[in-house]
């Protein structure tokens, strides 16, 4: 009878150890399930170009292949925002977590006009026009990423646009929207850009038109084939130079020659439980820094945005807002100028300032520091991370929409205007310089490499201030990334503020940390709302004295990539028509 009762308890125990055996198969399997991805990501413009560096990874990439291929794409199905006649910033993590930036921001060509900056136009506008171009930086960016980090060979990244770009695809609904505007349509039709947008009749492109490329085909079929300099030193730097200076550029075969990256460590600050690494200036991320550390300091959490809480939290963020846009002016190439901005992450700094927000009022201007200047718009991100842990935030652009409106019908490219960013940050800009003709500018250069242990090559021009930020954030426990960037000019900071926030420390899911409703606080901290706020808060604002008024351009777009532990989550935010992919 004993034995009897004993075999019954042990079949007893068995069953109870098999039934929580199979309880916890069934959760772990329901995570799983609830896991957008588990082993990579990428989240860029469109659906397209996500699934082409997608494609990569499956195919053995490294994140940086996969970043590279889906920028090739997305220079075809948004080429007002990004292309080979721009520059890049790449964020890169390694498996150990260590982080990388290599910059190719589009430098001053050294035939720069001394008094370029008296053309800045004083209103928001498109600034285009061929004395605006910087020197390309794009396809070296590519090209050094890839020697340090690429997996699958340079040509086979090229493959899929180069195919796009021959045989064409359906118009993009988001591009086909720009090209329907009257202030585009009339740059569009009176510019060799028709020669890409138009009809034979000269009528615009839009909904079921098939866009094609093949002069672009022909010139990264090139590229693919012989590399990066053949941009740089060979037939297609001849056939572009001629371009740009038929239409009255000074951009010259020296300046691309010239054309170095800038490899650097990433600047890293703590947002409570993250590290958050972004690269340092003439990037934007200093700005996007300070922001995110002064609200860090009000001890922010879901309760914040509820009630009364709401107003104050809101209000707080546009003071912050404010101050950063004070410390824009600083914001500045250092190896051309002495002010030292690490500044900006000091702690007593961020805390100094943090008192002069009071919670019943807002000031005018010159108690923010505020030099106004104009606001900007344009580019594009791509955030990727790869099953081996690495993982890539990089941020594109020709700078406005179709930059400076000048095309090269010889290469297929369409140039930047970058240095209109200069417009309102700066009084002069410095050229590159020929070493043999000024030995005291060389040894300087020398000087400020030796220093920062950058890369960058000593004779070539400033690059322009930008509020361009990819980043990657990392717990403490490396259980948790968040690879997220933006676009949108001037509105990239605070997309990204808001977004960072809304995820890490209001609660909210990546998908509705981006696509909430955004505040924009332009250059002279006029406060602007995007369309569907919510108007009980813009009300609240009002009160309190800040400055409203409505904005007809939000540009803002934030694309990210995030892991929890096994699980991947991806956004491509809707506002431009994209989605993120992965497996």
């Amino acid at each position: 009878m004993a034995k009897s009762q004993s075999r019954r308890c042990c079949l007893c125990i068995l069953a109870l150890v098999f039934s929580v055996a199979i309880i916890c198969l069934c959760i772990f399997f329901a995570n799983k399930n609830r896991c957008e991805f588990s082993q990579a990501a990428v989240s860029a413009d469109s659906e397209m170009c996500s699934d082409i560096g997608r494609d990569m990874l499956r195919q053995g990439g490294s994140a940086v292949d996969g970043a590279i291929a889906a920028l090739l794409c997305t220079g075809l199905v948004n080429p007002q925002s990004m292309g080979l006649g721009g520059g890049a910033i790449f964020t890169i993590m390694d498996k150990e977590g260590k982080v990388k930036i290599i910059s190719s921001r589009e430098t001053v060509p050294k035939g720069v006009r001394a008094d370029l900056l008296n053309d800045c136009p004083k209103t928001l506008t498109l600034t285009t026009g061929s004395q605006w171009i910087g020197v390309p930086g794009e396809l070296r960016g590519y090209e050094h990423a890839h020697q340090l980090y690429g997996k699958l060979p340079w040509a086979h990244l090229f493959e899929p646009t180069i195919k796009l770009a021959r045989e064409g695809f359906p118009m993009p609904v988001y591009l086909s929207r720009f090209l329907q505007n009257d202030i585009i349509k009339m740059l569009i039709q009176n510019s060799p850009l028709c020669e890409l947008f138009c009809h034979n009749n000269k009528t615009i492109f839009g909904p079921g038109d098939v866009l094609k490329f093949p002069k672009l085909a022909e010139t990264m079929e090139i590229i693919a084939k012989d590399g990066a300099e053949a941009f740089y030193t060979g037939k297609i730097a001849k056939n572009l130079i001629q371009d740009v200076q038929s239409a009255g550029g000074v951009l010259s075969l020296e300046d691309l020659k010239a054309f170095q990256v800038r490899v650097s460590d990433a600047w890293s600050v703590q947002l409570g439980e993250y590290k958050m690494h972004f690269p340092p200036p003439p990037a934007g991320g200093a700005i996007l820094n300070f922001i995110l550390q002064l609200m860090q300091g009000f001890r922010l959490s879901p309760a914040s945005i509820q009630g009364d809480q709401k107003t104050v939290t809101l209000h707080r963020y546009l003071e912050a807002a404010k101050f950063a846009n004070g410390q824009k002016r600083n914001l500045r190439d250092p190896s051309f100028n002495s002010r030292d901005m690490t500044y900006i992450k000091d702690e007593k700094f961020i805390d100094r300032i943090r008192a002069l927000i009071s919670d019943g009022f807002t000031r005018d201007a010159s108690y923010y520091n505020i030099t106004p200047s104009t606001d900007h718009f344009g580019t594009t991100h791509v955030s990727v991370m790869a099953a081996d842990g690495t993982a890539v935030s990089v941020t594109s652009t020709i700078n406005h929409m179709f930059g400076s409106s000048i095309y090269s019908p010889k290469t297929g490219i369409i140039l930047n205007n970058e240095l209109a960013d200069f417009c309102g940050r700066a009084d002069t800009v410095t050229p590159g310089e020929d070493p043999l003709l000024n030995i005291s500018s060389y040894f300087s250069h020398v000087l400020n490499f030796l220093v920062s242990f950058s890369s960058a090559i000593f004779f070539s021009g400033e690059q322009p201030p930008s509020s361009m930020a990819p980043v990657i954030l990392q717990s403490f426990s490396q259980q948790k990334t968040l690879v997220i960037g933006g676009s949108g000019g001037s509105m990239i900071t605070t997309a990204m503020a808001l977004s960072i926030m809304n995820h890490l420390w209001f609660g909210m899911s990546l998908n509705k940390s981006i696509s909430a409703k955004i505040v924009f606080v332009d250059s002279e901290n006029i406060v602007h709302f995007e369309q569907g706020y919510d108007k009980t808060a813009i009300e609240a604002i009002k009160v309190l004295g800040h400055n409203v008024k409505d904005y007809p351009f939000f540009f803002n777009v934030v694309n990210a990539v995030s892991k929890e532990g096994h699980c991947l989550s991806a956004i491509s935010d809707a506002r431009k028509n994209g989605r993120s992919a992965g497996y």
